[in-house]
């Protein structure tokens, strides 16, 4: 008989679904009480694009005052947070909107967290504290990856010390209000950003599916949304405009990290993630790429080196979400088979399958030296790694 973790479930976020739904932020903005708003942004494709006028002209209809603050570039930092959060306290807003990328949602959750803390943001960062409010937050993404739309999840580059990146997860305090999803704005994407982002939220839901005490429900969630990400991810890439696709894909996305597929699991570490966040915070490489280098491996090493159970697990994978044909008097054979159809959707969508190919100039040896791991040197998760496990699985994708 499994045991069930115990766990609480608050869908806590509004999601605001469809065509022309940008339209309607300050409407939504006014229902979570805000008045004075800090817009947070990347580039200029927000402004280039009429996104930026379009959410202007709706704060302004309901007469919402705002501030800007942008320029968030890829793998966000920990000091241009500390610029964002100068701006807002000087500015004393009430409301903090993320618009684009993860990037810009993560700084912002950044902003907010530090508007209702009187010490050091970086304090919740580096686990001196565990944060108790955020400040509202609402967002309009327009890239189908992260989920940080729906999840408790924020990630910044600590820049100001040794580019570790540190990602954490507070579903009981860092969940926006509002999350406004239209597909539309997703379509200029490139291409690589679009496989990017469908292995980051495939990345996702694995890392829950891995988890110990698995609960059949949260198991068939999980499938359903591997699924459709196999299924959509190239379709997008290939017709730009295809709205059905972009559709799929920007739904699977969220759920893929709103916590749907955590149902009933223990809680364990993000390995995937783990194995990942030094890539990106060091090289400044893309986060979904990195995700999608690291997945074939890390399974590969559950394989070769979990117990039977574990890799019957894998080789339910491989059978739901890839199409293997069951034959589990082999699972290892099965799970090996799940694991390079896995390689070849990756590579199908335009990933990197080598640290070469993904820009990493770095030694299997050199990389697990900064892996994040607990004071005994070792990260845990679904397998405990220590930094031999860890240089195993780069040496393999060296």
């Amino acid at each position: 008989m499994k045991d069930y973790t115990n766990f609480t479930f608050h869908m806590y976020t509004e999601d605001v679904f469809g065509k022309g739904t940008e339209n309607r932020v300050g409407e939504l903005v006014k229902k979570y009480g805000g008045s004075k708003v800090m817009i947070v942004y990347g580039g200029g494709s927000v402004k280039k694009s009429g996104l930026y006028d379009r959410v202007v002209a709706s704060l302004d209809k309901e007469g919402i005052r705002h501030i800007d603050f942008g320029g968030v570039k890829a793998n966000p930092t920990r000091s241009f947070a500390y610029k964002g959060i100068e701006l807002a306290k000087k500015e004393n807003i009430d409301f903090v909107l993320g618009i684009g990328g993860a990037s810009a949602i993560d700084t912002g959750k950044g902003i907010a967290l530090a508007m209702v803390y009187d010490g050091d943001v970086w304090d919740f960062y580096s686990g001196k504290v565990l944060p108790k409010k955020m400040m509202p937050v609402g967002t309009i993404h327009t890239i189908s990856a992260a989920g940080s739309e729906n999840s408790g999840s924020t990630v910044l580059v600590d820049d100001i010390g040794d580019r570790r990146k540190i990602g954490t997860m507070w579903p009981d305090v860092a969940r926006p209000v509002f999350a406004i999803m239209n597909p539309e704005l997703t379509y200029s994407v490139p291409a690589y950003q679009k496989g990017a982002g469908a292995a980051d939220a495939f990345a996702h839901t694995l890392e829950r599916y891995l988890q110990r005490n698995a609960c059949s429900l949260a198991d068939e969630f999980a499938f359903a949304v591997l699924r459709n990400l196999v299924k959509y991810a190239k379709a997008v890439i290939d017709n730009p405009s295809d709205y059905e696709a972009h559709a799929e894909i920007m739904l699977t996305a969220t759920f893929a990290h709103n916590d749907v597929t955590s149902l009933g699991r223990a809680p364990g570490g993000f390995t995937i993630h783990g194995l990942e966040i030094n890539l990106s915070g060091r090289f400044d490489t893309t986060h979904g790429a990195g995700i999608g280098l690291v997945m074939p491996p890390w399974l590969t090493y559950i394989v070769n080196h979990g117990s039977p159970e574990d890799v019957i697990r894998v080789a339910q994978l491989a059978v739901h979400v890839f199409g293997v044909i069951p034959d589990m008097a082999d699972p290892r054979r099965i799970a090996l088979d799940g694991i390079q159809r896995m390689r070849e959707w990756l590579r199908s969508i335009g990933m990197p399958l080598t640290l070469t190919e993904l820009g990493v100039k770095d030694t299997p040896e050199g990389i697990a030296k900064y892996a994040r791991a607990n004071p005994d040197g070792v990260m845990t998760g679904f397998l405990d790694l220590d930094k031999k496990a860890v240089a195993e699985i780069f040496t393999s994708v060296r």
